[in-house]
């Protein structure tokens, strides 16, 4: 395996590629399981999943939770544009973002926007109240745009490699 993952996936042969697919299908297959499926022994498959782990070919595990179940059935999309465009009022506004517990993704982008803001909420009544308590007052937040997503067609797929 390459030292710094992020360069490729040229490090890896066709049986980690095969791990990797099925575990970001489903993280809970036993070690048994997947390397029946990759077709490994199990100390095999075992000592492979902690190499791509450590290689940070894996950045952890964790449950997809359903939103409408935990009463988070609205998603909104915030574009952010920032009265700066400086490394110091991205760091900025970036920390702050961080700190609010709504804000589930945040992604600096190039266009008309700064940054897009993925967030989960009770209902638009809900939005409202937290934009205008958490968003707005944002470090460096000229101006907001707000996108309520009709309809989720996909969300969080799977890498294809």
């Amino acid at each position: 395996m390459p030292d710094n993952p992020e360069d490729s996936s040229a490090g890896l042969d066709r049986f980690d590629l095969r791990m990797l697919r099925f575990l970001q299908k489903d993280a809970r297959l036993t070690n048994a399981d997947l390397a029946t499926k990759v077709g490994v022994s199990a100390a095999t498959c075992h000592r492979r999943t902690q190499r791509l782990v450590e290689a940070g070919y894996i950045a952890g595990f964790r449950a997809e939770l359903a939103p409408h179940k935990l009463d988070l059935g609205t998603l909104v999309i915030v574009g952010v544009v920032l009265d700066r465009s400086t490394p110091e009022s991205f760091a900025i506004f970036e920390a702050a973002a961080k700190k609010l517990k709504i804000v589930i993704d945040c992604h600096l982008v190039a266009g008309d926007f700064d940054y897009f803001l993925k967030i989960r909420v009770r209902d638009i009544a809900d939005f409202n109240r937290l934009h205008g308590t958490a968003l707005i007052a944002l470090p460096g937040v000229r101006q907001t745009r707000t996108f309520f997503v009709m309809k989720e067609v996909i969300d969080n797929a799977p890498l294809d490699f």
